[in-house]
């Protein structure tokens, strides 16, 4: 499901116009990435985590050179998602996958 698809699908299900949809959503994304820039951890209760994960400094190699190369310490964007929301996708796709 594209951003599209979701703002369209959000629009017919409250009534509201696909344009405050979209910039609803569009300052949605933006807060949670400003968070994140920011090193702030985003939490959606029944839904999941956007957590900044942190990698530390390690070796890697370059094979084509045959050479070693040292990735410094840097953070990650990652998602968590809630207990609830995990359990309703595994039995959701059973039933999904069986109708069709």
């Amino acid at each position: 499901m594209t951003k599209a698809e979701i703002i369209a699908e959000i629009s017919s299900k409250t009534g509201i116009e696909k344009v405050d949809v979209q910039e609803t959503v569009e300052a949605f994304f933006k807060v949670v990435k400003t968070s994140m820039v920011g090193g702030e951890n985003v939490y959606v209760r029944g839904f999941g985590s956007f957590v900044v994960k942190k990698r530390a400094k390690k070796t890697a190699r370059n094979i084509s050179k045959n050479t070693a190369i040292i990735i410094p310490e840097h953070f990650v964007p990652s998602f968590k998602p809630a207990k609830t929301f995990v359990e309703k996708v595994k039995t959701g796709n059973k039933s999904a996958k069986a109708s069709k």
